[in-house]
């Protein structure tokens, strides 16, 4: 198979691009209308968020298992699931994770993180996690030659230096790869993580240009909870 050409990879990160967009406008959609909500279980909410979805005419559906984790659920590394359903509480914290939403051609991810009430430590984490991943993607854009673990060493470094943990082994994967839930089922060069010493701009199977999905995964052991920022870590 011959390898793509700079039309079919504009193509493609048009592709990425406009799945990013859909997931924020989804996201946005579901923050405005209150579906994350105490009393709700997160299946439930799940099942809200996919019929909005399908409200949108965008093409794709949920998969079985749940878009989104609160409380001590989002102490989870992307990959693993929860054994119990969990409903939300009225000071709490939740993720939603939209990936099983963009997977459709694509195979990009996405998360965001909202918190209900006034909880000071929890609103903090709410305000870091963009902090964080912006000041990533700088270090990113900064060195051409960057590797996996390089950068997963500056997000752990700005993640001790905010007062937070990483969760999880790895922060982030190539645009197309199902996270594995632990490194014993992973390619180190497909994620970014401490095993990963190939630079991250390269070009993978088939010739095309590598794209980065980045998740700054926050936690706080002590208290039970975290939250995540996930997005292509350029493009956009």
């Amino acid at each position: 198979m011959p390898a793509p050409d700079r039309m079919d990879e504009r193509l493609r990160a048009l592709g990425l691009v406009e799945a990013q967009r859909t997931a924020e406008a989804l996201f946005a959609g579901v923050t405005a209308r209150g579906l994350i909500a105490p009393g709700r279980s997160e299946y439930e909410v799940t099942d809200r968020i996919g019929a909005l979805h399908r409200e949108s005419s965008v093409a794709g559906a949920p998969w079985p298992g749940r878009l989104v984790l609160s409380g001590r659920h989002t102490l989870l590394p992307c990959g693993q699931e929860p054994r119990a359903d969990r409903v939300i509480d009225v000071d709490d914290i939740v993720i939603a994770r939209f990936g099983p939403l963009l997977l459709g051609g694509h195979g990009t991810d996405f998360a965001r993180t909202l918190v209900l009430g006034d909880d000071p430590d929890r609103l903090r984490l709410h305000e870091d996690l963009p902090k964080v991943f912006a000041a990533a993607r700088e270090a990113y854009q900064a060195d051409a030659g960057i590797s996996g673990r390089e950068l997963h060493e500056v997000l752990r470094a700005l993640a001790a230096k905010a007062g937070w943990s990483l969760g999880g082994w790895q922060a982030g994967h190539l645009v197309g790869e199902v996270p594995a839930p632990d490194p014993r089922g992973a390619r180190a060069e497909a994620y970014i993580g401490p095993d990963n010493g190939r630079p991250l701009r390269r070009t993978v199977q088939g010739g095309w240009q590598a794209h980065w999905l980045l998740e700054v995964h926050l936690v706080d052991e002590h208290r039970g909870f975290g939250g995540s920022f996930k997005q292509l870590l350029a493009l956009i």
